[in-house]
């Protein structure tokens, strides 16, 4: 089994930062692609960012230019680094990622619980 942990949300002021971790751990061989969504209350579920296994990356527009997305291969992680943040981007913040366990040949997207992420203007 695999599992993602999101942890590093919080409370933050309008212009400031955080930046939120995504651990998997388990039976994992291949870890493929990695994403970030959020969804904040009363809207739909939105891609913020998503980044391949060879790092290559892609941002949704509302977030361009202010967000960051990195990976650890060796540690399994993805991080979202978010700087100037706005009332906006008030949301609970999850990861996925497109995991090919042990002795399996297809990948499957695994979600993480969320973390919330509140920024006050």
């Amino acid at each position: 089994q695999v599992q993602l942990m999101e942890s590093g949300g919080g409370l933050v002021q309008a212009g400031g930062s955080l930046r939120l971790s995504c651990a998997a751990s388990g039976s994992i061989r291949v870890i493929n692609a990695m994403n970030w969504y959020r969804q904040a209350p009363g809207k739909q579920r939105e891609l913020v960012a998503a980044i391949t296994k060879s790092g290559s990356t892609q941002y949704a527009e509302s977030v361009q230019g202010r967000f960051t997305i990195s990976r650890d291969n060796t540690k399994n992680t993805m991080y979202l680094q978010m700087n100037n943040l706005k009332h906006e981007d008030t949301a609970v913040y999850c990861c996925k990622a497109n995991v090919r366990p042990w002795g399996s040949i297809l990948g499957s997207d695994y979600w993480g619980q969320g973390t919330q992420v509140t920024v006050s203007s």
